[in-house]
């Protein structure tokens, strides 16, 4: 009798690649500038999240030639620690290296119609650009002494 193809499917499926062993990636990279001022929010469990947007740009040649770029806008989330972080550091306009993986929400609006936002969910940043003035730092310094006296 001959097997068919199903048959033959099923056997690589279930002995030649598991479905245990299968694996998936979920990581991003972006390293773009910050498009907003970071919000901290507190919520009602002891969290913190952080929020921001950070834009890309994708650049390249098309078939004639010139050089093309597309912006690309990321919705950015961090909890708790690096929040806090993100909230205190991370500057509007300044530029920005972030790891983390993408997580999509599903809710309903008032109209009843299914509506999708899709986060990058921030594990690990690394600020760049120029350090501050040393006057603005010296600033911030006196003004975190006095804090601390009275």
């Amino acid at each position: 009798m001959a097997r068919s193809f199903h048959d033959f499917r099923t056997v690589v499926s279930l002995y030649l690649f598991p479905i245990s062993f299968m694996k998936s990636v979920n990581t991003v990279t972006l390293l773009g500038n910050v498009t907003n001022t970071p919000e901290l929010k507190k919520l009602t469990e002891g969290q913190t999240v952080c929020t921001f947007g950070l834009a890309t740009n994708r650049v390249w040649k098309d078939s004639k030639g010139e050089k093309q770029s597309l912006p690309e806008f990321h919705n950015l989330v961090a909890w708790n620690k690096l929040g806090e972080l993100c909230a205190e550091y991370v500057k509007k306009g300044k530029p920005l290296f972030v790891k983390g993986h993408l997580k999509t929400g599903t809710w309903k609006n008032e109209q009843g119609t299914t509506m999708h936002r899709t986060e990058v969910v921030m594990e690990d940043m690394v600020l760049l650009g120029a350090k501050e003035a040393p006057e603005a730092a010296e600033e911030e310094s006196t003004v975190d002494e006095e804090i601390v006296v009275a």
